[in-house]
């Protein structure tokens, strides 16, 4: 449920663009959303109809893509891309640390693009 709040945020920010530039329809948002951050692609775009009714945001596509989880050493500063399940069992592959990670990317999200006419 916490992609409620999420997605009145985004159709906030859109509408504000929306009316500084004039837009009479917003056709699509493509969203970066990373792999920590838990908001089910789903829900997001259920919120973003039922909130959109009735705006310049009414039918607009939400594309989302994902962004990976990347940590880095701090023992040796490599960066690696991990999958989620991995997270706690990481071991670098350049100096064989096992602990000490620092998340470059995964838990973000934020409006990348706006379609509109």
């Amino acid at each position: 449920m916490h992609e409620l709040p999420v997605t009145e945020r985004i159709l906030d920010i859109v509408l504000k663009h929306a009316a500084t530039n004039q837009v009479s329809r917003i056709v699509s948002i493509t969203l970066k959303v990373g792999e920590l951050s838990d908001l089910e692609n789903e829900w997001i775009q259920h919120y973003f109809d039922y909130l959109s009714k009735d705006t310049v945001a009414d039918g607009a596509i939400l594309k989302i893509e994902k962004v990976p989880i990347v940590l880095q050493c701090n023992k040796c500063s490599h960066c690696l891309e991990i999958a989620k399940d991995q997270l706690g069992k990481t071991i670098c592959p350049n100096c064989s640390a096992t602990k000490n990670f620092s998340i470059k990317s995964g838990r973000e999200y934020y409006i990348k693009e706006m379609e509109a006419k």
